[in-house]
């Protein structure tokens, strides 16, 4: 049964005087500002370049990261890498990190099956985001999916709709005012494991490459 308790949140686990991602991810470790704590390997945090001029964000942790402790480093981790290269995208340039930290799953048998993280898990999660990106002061925030879209969006965004479009951030945030970052550029395109699961792989490779093609001309 899924827990009813309502999430306290991350914010009684952010360090206030953080002036490193070192900081944070070590803060992080301890966070249980959520239930999923509880059956999470470990929290996943970001990983990438203090300096990146892209902050990629995702929806959570999967099997593999949830394991390993590093975000992005499944079948799904490989082909973002394959994009961001037939991009033209500076892959050491590059953070990073999830909406939510920890993974959320069902278990069947011995076999963890993913769920989407609720908008609680989400909004408990934020603390952690806006410190991050505090931190970086990216160019560009990609988000992959329609889970981080809308967590930094809003829920009425529609990835399918609106992606490949260049937004001002944070104007077009759901809550400017929690992210300190002026003169970014936002994108939102689709998650690369919504490219695993196509019918045409192919076909939605190349609409993930041609997004990420959007991004570079930007930033270029």
């Amino acid at each position: 049964m899924p827990s009813t308790e309502a999430p306290i949140g991350a914010q009684h686990f952010v360090p206030g005087d953080a002036h490193e991602l070192d900081q944070l991810k070590a803060a992080a470790a301890h966070c249980e500002g959520c239930e999923l704590y509880r059956d999470a390997t470990q929290t996943v945090f970001g990983r990438g370049a203090a300096e990146a001029r892209v902050v990629f964000v995702g929806e959570q942790p999967g099997d593999v990261e949830d394991q390993k402790g590093l975000p992005f480093v499944g079948p799904a981790g490989r082909l973002l890498r394959d994009a961001v290269d037939a991009a033209g995208l500076d892959a050491s340039n590059v953070y990073i990190t999830n909406a939510v930290k920890h993974f959320r799953f069902e278990l069947r048998g011995k076999r963890r099956i993913h769920q989407s993280p609720g908008p609680a898990h989400i909004t408990a999660c934020r603390p952690w985001l806006v410190s991050e990106f505090a931190l970086l002061k990216p160019d560009m925030i990609i988000m992959l999916g329609a889970t981080a879209a809308k967590a930094l969006l809003g829920p009425s965004f529609r990835v399918t709709k609106s992606r490949g479009q260049l937004m001002p951030w944070p104007a077009s945030a759901q809550h400017p005012d929690d992210f300190p970052v002026s003169e970014t550029q936002a994108l939102a395109t689709i998650h690369p494991s919504a490219v695993l699961r196509a019918d045409d792989r192919d076909a939605a490779f190349q609409g993930l490459v041609d997004d990420l093609k959007i991004a570079a001309a930007a930033l270029a």
